[in-house]
């Protein structure tokens, strides 16, 4: 019997696939809108294969909201978990219309869809950009939000302030904020992972490139912070861990076991680790060479962060489970597998 029916907005993204993944294997229903800019639909079939079941998908941009309000009137909807969202931190500092546009569009629309068709669950896929540089580590939910240094970190900001604000008014909706750290690997299966069109935004998929001869070098952005090898810290969360917080957290709201009408949670793994032993555990676990160089600092970039999720460990009953080493072995064998798929297409 399913636990009902999900819509995934940017379901068919690294993190929303993988979650994609969960909700199938937890027996809930899911319907995808994703307008595939920054993913490939090749991913659905990854989720099939891993799950057995393909899920429903409409390719559409949540900036078109008559569209996607004509698509939901064919299904009943219980939840949604809304990822869909432009995250390069760089290119945002580059762009900032194109990211105010798409994110707090994309958002406004999936909220109001959820009030006409009386949609009451929402997580909302956050960041912990949220908190800037912060001035005492680690971060928790009471840390001050803060101006971040990007873009894309304020439309995060500005986004849960949006949440906050509709539930007030409306006392029915039920609205979860996760506050990602730095997602990394990929579904043991490797069938599915982070894909990026393009030149990698994020360190992993850069270094897995690297390692597999796509990119002739990896650039570390900054080795002058005031870190103990100078290189920037990020607490690193394995993209599975991550996947099973959006379960529990949906649990949480449909179980009705929140207390208020909008809640905030980090979900880190609760430690730091630098860019260069991220850079060093992968070639131990994988026997693999990394070519890299230091460049400098990137705009938007902050020095250290990392959380305390014990509100997500005693509150919603989640907590990590994989380590960075894991996570980095399965995003080298999704890579691997990837380009090998690649080249059994083109012969």
């Amino acid at each position: 019997m399913t636990k009902g029916t999900v819509l995934v907005t940017g379901g068919v993204g690294y993190i929303g696939s993988h979650t994609t993944v969960e909700l199938i294997q937890q027996n809930y229903e899911v319907i995808i809108v994703d307008n595939l800019s920054t993913s490939q639909k090749e991913i659905l079939e990854g989720i099939k294969k891993i799950t057995g079941k393909k899920p429903v998908f409409y390719k559409v941009d949540l900036k078109n909201y008559n569209e996607v309000k004509n698509l939901l009137k064919k299904h009943k909807i219980d939840s949604i978990i809304h990822f869909a969202a432009y995250k390069a931190v760089g290119e945002s500092v580059e762009k900032p219309l194109k990211y105010y546009e798409n994110n707090i569009l994309s958002l406004i629309n999936t909220l109001k869809i959820a009030e006409e068709y009386k949609i009451n669950n929402f997580i909302f896929s956050s960041s912990c950009t949220v908190y800037g540089q912060p001035k005492k580590l680690p971060v928790t939910e009471k840390t001050p939000v803060i101006k971040p240094n990007s873009p894309y970190g304020n439309t995060k900001k500005i986004a849960e302030e949006i949440l906050q604000d509709t539930t007030e008014p409306n006392k029915n909706l039920n609205v979860v904020s996760l506050r990602y750290f730095n997602p990394i690997g990929a579904h043991p299966s490797h069938l599915i992972g982070e894909l990026p069109i393009g030149v990698p935004n994020n360190l992993v998929p850069f270094i897995t490139q690297t390692a597999y001869g796509i990119r002739p070098q990896l650039k570390v952005f900054g080795n002058d912070y005031s870190t103990p090898d100078g290189t920037p810290i990020r607490d690193y969360i394995d993209i599975i861990d991550l996947a099973e917080a959006h379960i529990k957290a949906l649990e949480y709201l449909t179980t009705s076991k929140n207390k208020k009408n909008f809640e905030v949670f980090n979900i880190g793994a609760g430690k730091g680790y630098s860019v260069l032993e991220i850079i060093k555990t992968f070639e131990q676990v994988t026997g693999q060479k990394l070519n890299y160089t230091f460049a400098p600092r990137r705009p938007g970039d902050i020095e250290q962060i990392w959380a305390d999720a014990t509100k997500a460990n005693t509150v919603l009953k989640w907590k990590t489970k994989r380590t960075p080493a894991h996570s980095l072995k399965t995003a080298w064998e999704w890579e691997k597998h990837y380009r090998t798929q690649i080249v059994k297409k083109s012969i």
